[in-house]
């Protein structure tokens, strides 16, 4: 596998279309909430790696290695917190409706991993409900690259340390490997700040209240957030085109994280919930060659995903 790093064919913000999997949202922009579901072709194998201290998930145990699934339906990426889990229960019936799940003596039962943002403090109180997944699994297409307050995004917010709030948002970034791509979706709704890593510039930042240059993490160390301890967390999906074994989306997952960390500061805190799950189109055997190839295209893509999220950089003056 040949992986490109700069910017030029090798890489693109967005791919033009997937060949087997379908992305759909529902937002609520005026209550700034709302979810997104990424439905598959067929029943890929899928891993989850939850880093943060404060996670919401559905399903999670199912794609950890010996279970006996391992595969997926759906995922649904959501805001509303806990209330947020409640739109999986509308993309599984949606799935249901189309015969589609994992088989059973007594019909398919869809398997539809998600993990949820807390985004209720923004706009008016709004709870993600059963509808909003079931209408977002509908509408899915193969060509939906929409990007910023959209979906899960819609109230993403980061540099939350001071107790203010900078708009984040959902992320979609692809990295070509050899023929194949791997594209990041990220829903950036972190309590640290938000840094450029290529070029070490600051994209989003806490205002330190007694007006003192800090970065969030400084802040931290001096035990000066304002923020809530719920109100936070990144969540995100790596699809690889192609096969790849367990072990190579095992360190996808891995690489998505340390991905996360490098943009976002300070991240994986006691207050994030932050978890990405990886996808392959299929299961095969990856050499130790191909999957370093794709765990650095996964880094690539991830903190692309995020920094794409911020045309400017953050005014320091």
């Amino acid at each position: 596998m040949v992986l490109s790093r700069s910017r030029n064919p090798g890489w693109s913000l967005m791919s033009e279309r997937s060949h087997w999997y379908r992305i759909g949202h529902t937002s609520h922009l005026e209550d700034c909430t709302g979810c997104t579901v990424v439905v598959f072709d067929g029943m890929p194998p899928a891993v989850a790696d939850v880093r943060g201290g404060a996670p919401g998930t559905r399903e999670i145990e199912l794609l950890q290695p010996g279970r006996q699934v391992g595969k997926v339906n759906a995922i649904v990426l959501t805001g509303g917190s806990a209330f947020g889990l409640a739109a999986a229960d509308g993309v599984v019936r949606w799935l249901a409706e189309h015969g589609i799940g994992f088989p059973t003596r007594f019909g398919p039962v869809p398997i539809v991993p998600g993990a949820v943002i807390f985004d209720l403090g923004f706009g008016e109180p709004r709870h993600v409900l059963p509808d909003d997944g079931y209408a977002a699994a509908r509408s899915a297409t193969y060509t939906d690259r929409r990007t910023g307050r959209i979906g899960a995004g819609s109230g993403a917010t980061v540099a939350k340390l001071s107790g203010a709030a900078t708009p984040g948002g959902l992320g979609i970034a692809t990295v070509r490997v050899g023929d194949n791509d791997v594209t990041a979706i990220v829903v950036l709704n972190a309590l640290g700040d938000i840094r450029d890593p290529e070029t070490g510039r600051w994209l989003a930042r806490a205002t330190d209240p007694r007006g003192a240059r800090q970065t969030g993490r400084e802040m931290a160390v001096a035990a000066q957030t304002r923020s809530s301890a719920v109100e936070n967390t990144t969540i995100g999906i790596v699809l690889i085109d192609g096969a790849a074994s367990r072990d190579a989306m095992v360190r996808c997952a891995i690489s998505a994280h340390d991905a996360l960390a490098r943009c976002v500061v300070p991240a994986h805190t006691l207050f994030d919930g932050d978890t990405f799950f990886v996808v392959a189109q299929s299961e095969g055997s990856s050499s130790p060659g191909e999957i370093l190839a794709l765990a650095s295209a996964t880094e690539i893509a991830v903190e692309r995903a995020i920094v794409g999220l911020f045309p400017e950089p953050f005014d320091e003056s």
